[in-house]
């Protein structure tokens, strides 16, 4: 499952784990609230890790693009250098999408 899939999952263990530690707040059972906190715990950093991966992946797009722009300058291919633009554009936005 690629990063947005991991992104919702870590969603859904999140919110399972808020409303179970709830739960457990509500019946004064401090294992359900550990159990709960653990759940939403390990949603939150699955999310995180979807994110930094995008992040990387953001990071790779920007150098590509960065290379291909300055080979586009050295071979005096416009068309090269606006690619090479357009590809370090989106791998910003990428990146800057998942911080």
């Amino acid at each position: 499952m690629g990063n947005l899939g991991e992104r919702i999952k870590g969603k859904a263990e999140e919110v399972y784990g808020d409303a179970k530690e709830r739960l457990g707040d509500a019946l004064d059972n401090e294992q359900m609230q550990a159990e709960g906190r653990a759940t939403e715990l390990k949603g939150e950093a699955r999310q995180e890790a979807a994110k930094a991966a995008e992040r990387l992946g953001g990071m790779a797009d920007e150098a590509k693009g960065n290379l291909k722009q300055v080979a586009g300058d050295l071979l005096n291919n416009e068309q090269m250098q606006a690619e090479g633009v357009a590809e370090e554009l989106k791998g910003e936005a990428r990146r800057k999408a998942n911080q």
